[in-house]
């Protein structure tokens, strides 16, 4: 314990009792009084004294340490020890009010702490990239949505460093800033098309705030490269299922005006209504594989999983569609080898995954060519391990495909040859069914070809023991 205190009081005493100790000693040295009784009388007061000054020492010194628990438990951020200070002095008053303030103080940071954690996951969740920045540009904060959108470091501090170290992209750094140099309140945005550090269409948003060390901008960038996409497909199918329904809509308005004027010629008019017929059946099928693919895109057509054999798939099929292979001079043949395991599909959507190969096949084989189903037993090895199932083939000695426009052959509408295709009465649809039946059959469709030499598409589907319904759309 600090002995200072109590020194200090017992010299205060001292100096106290010295005027009637002199006083004594005077006497004393007059014989008017004994010696003895004097010095009797000097250390009884000395000693009377130093008792309360012990205990107000004590008292002094319990006050100082409850101070500095005080102290040092606000400086660690710390609830202060709730010891009740005894007396009702000035300082027991002064130390209850003391203690309020701090656990005040204490509510105040730890309800400041919980904003702060709430703020830095509402931030870390964010899908937008947020960035604030100082007066003088200088970044103050962003959260991991814009470390990713700016490619940066996941490690490296970019607090105080310029905004233009995030992105040197010269169309957001012009934004950034205009934005700082408005002296508007109002929020700023715009669609912005960066290059770096990756081609990216970004939504920039950008607002003023006033904070003690003055004024700050928060800048949020939303990454619509997708809906950006989006918007391109959606534009590009309007215009092709425009164009697709046009044209038979066209013959069939001006056939029917042409009849509906008078032909005398009885060939002509029968060859005009074969025309207006076949349009028809055109229009009626374009109408149906939209809706079939609508239905699929949106999960309106559950499967009805039962265990299927590979070659009554083939057979079934190529067995419906012998007529026509027949009619433009082809030959069709199925080679199913036995002993291939079952697996697990719809039958009529498989059928009609099936009837679509096998369609666009003869459709674009020469006469005299050939049309091969076949079914073989593999595995696929994408993802985790090797999955045992059957694939289903369909190899064509046809035109074959320019290996530039095989990967957009599943997209709607997308034809390699479109005069060709509506002369054949294709809908351009085909294809973006077969690979959404394949996609709910937990299955692979790949396409090869080459140009004059055919082309061979596979639809790989799961052994039945593994496989389950895909959930819908």
């Amino acid at each position: 314990m600090d002995r200072s205190p109590t020194a200090g009081l017992i010299v205060a005493i001292g100096i106290g009792l010295a005027p009637a100790a002199t006083l004594l000693v005077v006497l004393a040295a007059t014989g008017a009084v004994s010696p003895v009784l004097v010095v009797v009388v000097i250390v009884l007061g000395l000693a009377l004294g130093a008792i309360p000054a012990t205990a107000l020492s004590r008292s002094l010194s319990r006050r100082a340490e409850r101070l500095d628990a005080l102290a040092s438990a606000l400086q660690d951020r710390r609830p202060p020890p709730h010891l009740l200070p005894n007396g009702s002095d000035a300082m027991g008053r002064a130390e209850r009010h003391l203690l309020d303030a701090a656990d005040s103080i204490v509510d105040d940071v730890d309800s400041l702490a919980e904003q702060r954690d709430e703020f830095e996951a509402i931030l870390r969740s964010m899908a937008e990239a947020v960035v604030v920045t100082g007066a003088r540009g200088e970044v103050i904060l962003l959260n991991g949505a814009a470390r990713r959108i700016f490619a940066l470091g996941a490690d490296t501090d970019y607090r105080a460093r310029p905004f233009v170290e995030l992105c040197r992209d010269p169309r957001l750094q012009e934004f950034a800033g205009r934005s700082m140099r408005s002296t508007d309140n109002e929020v700023m945005s715009a669609e912005i098309m960066i290059q770096n550090p990756a081609p990216l269409h970004v939504s920039a948003s950008a607002a003023q705030i006033r904070t003690s060390r003055g004024a700050a901008w928060v800048f949020v960038f939303h990454d619509i490269t997708q809906l950006k996409a989006y918007e391109t497909l959606r534009a590009d199918f309007i215009s092709n299922l425009t164009h697709e329904l046009r044209t038979p809509l066209s013959a069939l308005y001006g056939y029917a005006e042409t009849l509906l004027q008078g032909v005398d010629d009885r060939e002509t008019s029968t060859r005009f209504l074969r025309i207006i017929e076949r349009q028809a059946r055109r229009l009626a099928r374009l109408l149906d594989d939209l809706v079939s693919l609508s239905d699929l895109e949106r999960g309106l057509t559950p499967l009805k999983i039962e265990q299927l054999e590979p070659s009554r798939v083939l057979s079934e099929a190529a067995e419906l569609m012998q007529e026509q292979a027949g009619r433009r001079g082809l030959r069709l043949l199925v080679n199913c080898p036995d002993g291939l395991p079952k697996v697990a599909g719809d039958r009529d959507r498989l059928h009609q995954v099936m009837l679509n190969l096998i369609d666009n096949a003869i459709k674009y084989t020469p006469r005299e060519g050939r049309v091969t189903v076949e079914a073989r037993e593999t595995a696929d090895s994408n993802g985790a391990g090797a999955k045992p199932g059957v694939a289903l083939v369909v190899v064509d000695t046809g035109e074959g495909i320019p290996a530039a426009d095989i990967p957009r052959l599943t997209e709607r509408f997308y034809r390699v040859d479109r005069a060709r295709s509506r002369e054949l009465g294709g809908t351009g649809l085909g294809l973006a069914i077969v690979k959404h039946i394949v996609q709910l059959h937990h299955g692979a469709l790949r396409i090869e070809s080459k140009v004059h030499e055919g082309t061979t598409v596979s639809v790989w589907i799961p052994a039945a023991q593994n496989v389950t319904p895909a959930p819908a759309i």
